[in-house]
């Protein structure tokens, strides 16, 4: 579709809401003060990595914890939800929807911290579907953004393996813990959805695992 090609008829997309959306090995829900302990065990290390290329640096205790989601139930850009392990009832990392712009039909998935036992598991993989179906099928936006530090090398590769396209550097465009951040950007479109979304429930069907939770196929094929 060209910059000069007309949209008769296009609506706004709506707005995301405090919903609950459920999957076959994880559930995401509006972030709650319940959820601090949970996360707090589950995404911070004594070594701070799992926050490195967040904006944020990682709370010191479940208290702090408790404030920040306390802060993030104020607001509804970002839309914070919690990811939520079926098997253990257990809260083991966060995403958010965020730049929320419905009469563009665009929005991001942003703030993306998944802990132990959801990183590089077919949970997390879930959680990326679940919020893609959310925003396409339910909602009706027309562009999906992943963005991140060009510098972070695994979320680039999550990023394509999940059917974004990378679209480019944006360079100097942070300054993020005193240092400079170039920032990689990559989108999924309407059009492209229908077939990612039979990738993923393809890949997301319990056959696709062996006995030890290992995928048969990967989600490219």
């Amino acid at each position: 579709m060209s910059a000069s090609t007309p949209l008769s008829g296009l609506h706004a997309a709506a707005l995301p809401e405090r919903v609950t959306l459920e999957g076959r090995y994880c559930r995401l829900e509006p972030v709650r003060p319940q959820h601090a302990e949970d996360l707090f065990e589950a995404t911070t290390d004594d070594d701070g990595s799992r926050y490195r290329w967040l904006l944020s640096e990682p709370p010191v205790s479940v208290a702090e914890m408790r404030q920040r989601i306390e802060a993030a139930m104020q607001k509804s850009d970002p839309l914070t939800f919690a990811v939520i392990d079926r098997a253990s009832g257990r809260a083991l990392g966060q995403q958010t929807l965020m730049r929320i712009e419905p009469k563009d039909g665009v929005i991001e998935i942003g703030g993306v911290l998944w802990g132990r036992g959801a990183a590089r598991t077919r949970l997390a993989t879930e959680a990326l579907y679940l919020f893609a179906h959310y925003v396409f099928d339910d909602l009706g936006y027309r562009r999906f953004e992943w963005k991140c530090n060009n510098g972070n090398e695994a979320s680039k590769r999550a990023a394509q393996r999940f059917g974004f396209t990378h679209e480019g550097i944006f360079r100097q465009h942070m300054i993020v813990k005193g240092q400079n951040r170039d920032t990689a950007w990559f989108s999924m479109l309407d059009g492209e959805w229908p077939e990612m979304r039979k990738r993923f429930e393809t890949w997301l069907e319990p056959a696709n695992f062996d006995a030890e939770g290992r995928q048969v196929r990967k989600l490219g094929q």
